[in-house]
């Protein structure tokens, strides 16, 4: 049996500017995780196995296009593919700008790897994921198969010939609450609805992509500073720039609201948006009183991660 995991992540500052070339800043979120096992086939055919997806199916029923057969096929070039028994699980929501699809891809692709005897460094299997990543996102930016992949906080700027990627030094450990709202999102149609509203106006949204970019620049500086109240501030300005980019919502916006009342540093929408998450910085001796809010205020789903 040959068992890889991915884990989840957060976007802590820059999300779709970071598709423009402007820089964002993210980190795994290792409590929720994508696990990938694979076992021999008792035949000839690779089963895949998702329950949380309801498919059970042979790779050749599944199709090209679906993301767990592309993340396999993937693979395929470097190697025979030899019969086996793929079984797919993730704690990680899906479609709540948590990576799930990201994480799973990036599990699979380095079981498979690991089952062929294969080589599979973090960059091989980050460009591979990239690949699949794709299908889900159309254009994606390439930040999600990067965190996952790595399993470290990471500045991120996408650029040609190749992406800039650093790690750096978290000063002070970030104490985050991450809300949903029990809302689903679609990456592609909400990065889709952004390219549209830059097409139709770009000097407005290049302005807001700009902001955004400034707002990750600083907030790298604070983290490695340690400087938590500035990090705050910079979520909520960012939160601010999302929300004329018209990818907040009501239910988002209520839950950044009552963390905020509660005694959070700063939260924001993280990830895509019009569903999916926030994040609430807090304090250890204040993160009772956030959590409370959040689920006072129909809050789900809702996790404690330490950045560090």
């Amino acid at each position: 049996m040959i068992k890889a995991t991915a884990p989840g992540k957060v976007i802590l500052f820059g999300e779709h500017a970071v598709v423009y070339g402007r820089p964002a800043i993210a980190a795994p979120v290792g409590q929720v995780r994508a696990t990938a096992v694979i076992t021999p086939s008792p035949d000839t055919d690779i089963h895949l196995i998702a329950p949380d997806l309801n498919l059970a199916a042979t790779l050749n029923e599944a199709g090209q296009d679906n993301p767990l057969a592309a993340a396999v096929l993937q693979v395929a070039p470097f190697h025979q593919l030899p019969p086996f028994i793929l079984t797919v699980t993730s704690q990680i929501p899906i479609a709540s700008g948590m990576g799930s699809g990201a994480a799973i891809t990036a599990a699979i692709i380095r079981a498979v790897a690991h089952y062929l005897g294969l080589p599979a460094s973090n960059e091989w299997v980050s460009d591979l994921t990239y690949e699949v990543e794709k299908l889900h996102h159309g254009t994606p930016s390439g930040i999600d198969n990067t965190v996952v992949t790595y399993e470290q906080p990471v500045y991120f700027v996408r650029q040609q010939p190749q992406n800039r990627i650093e790690a750096f030094r978290v000063a002070r450990p970030l104490r985050l609450l991450i809300a949903g709202t029990g809302i689903r999102s679609s990456t592609k149609v909400v990065v889709g609805d952004v390219r549209r509203q830059w097409q139709a106006n770009p000097p407005r949204f290049e302005a807001l992509f700009d902001g955004c970019g400034q707002i990750a620049d600083q907030a790298r500086a604070a983290i490695e500073q340690g400087d938590l109240a500035e990090i705050g501030r910079l979520m909520n300005q960012n939160h601010a720039l999302l929300q004329e980019m018209t990818v907040s919502s009501p239910d988002l916006d209520r839950l950044v609201t009552a963390a905020l009342q509660a005694g959070a540093l700063g939260a924001k929408m993280s990830g895509a948006g019009r569903g999916g998450n926030i994040i609430a910085l807090v304090e250890a001796e204040g993160e009772t009183a956030v959590r409370e809010a959040l689920l006072m205020n129909r809050g789900t789903a809702i996790l404690s991660s330490v950045v560090e």
